[in-house]
């Protein structure tokens, strides 16, 4: 399997197939919430670049843990986010001539006012 975002659902699936997984009950969404942040402070405090590595990987596979808990296939919202993004970016380089030029200070706050216009259209049906 060389998507490793479907590998990891298949290690989820086998090892909650094993009864390693999180608890079904009312304490489930709490307990991958706190286990999801919990990832991001390791991440947030990794000393090198190895262990930010390692630290990253180990938050994706939690996302990918609670997109399964959730129902949420990993690879299609990541998909539907990547489609999202050339959208709203397409959108802003669209207007790129009208911005600050590149290394320019105010040029971040020009796109990141461009990026919510985008926003805004899309929620009115005019970014496809």
């Amino acid at each position: 399997m060389s998507d490793p975002l479907q590998q990891a659902v298949q290690l989820q699936i086998a090892a909650a197939a094993e009864g390693f997984d999180w608890p079904q009950d009312s304490t489930l969404n709490q307990q991958l919430w706190a286990k999801l942040y919990e990832e991001i402070a390791e991440l947030q405090q990794a000393p090198d670049l190895a262990a930010r590595a390692e630290e990253l990987g180990d938050l994706l596979f939690m996302v990918v843990n609670l997109g399964r808990h959730l129902h949420i296939d990993p690879s299609a919202a990541l998909s539907a986010a990547n489609r999202k993004f050339e959208r709203r970016f397409g959108y802003i380089l669209e207007r790129a001539a009208a911005l600050p030029p590149l290394g320019e200070p105010g040029r971040l706050d020009a796109m990141e006012s461009l990026w919510l216009a985008a926003k805004q259209a899309e929620k009115r049906g005019e970014l496809e």
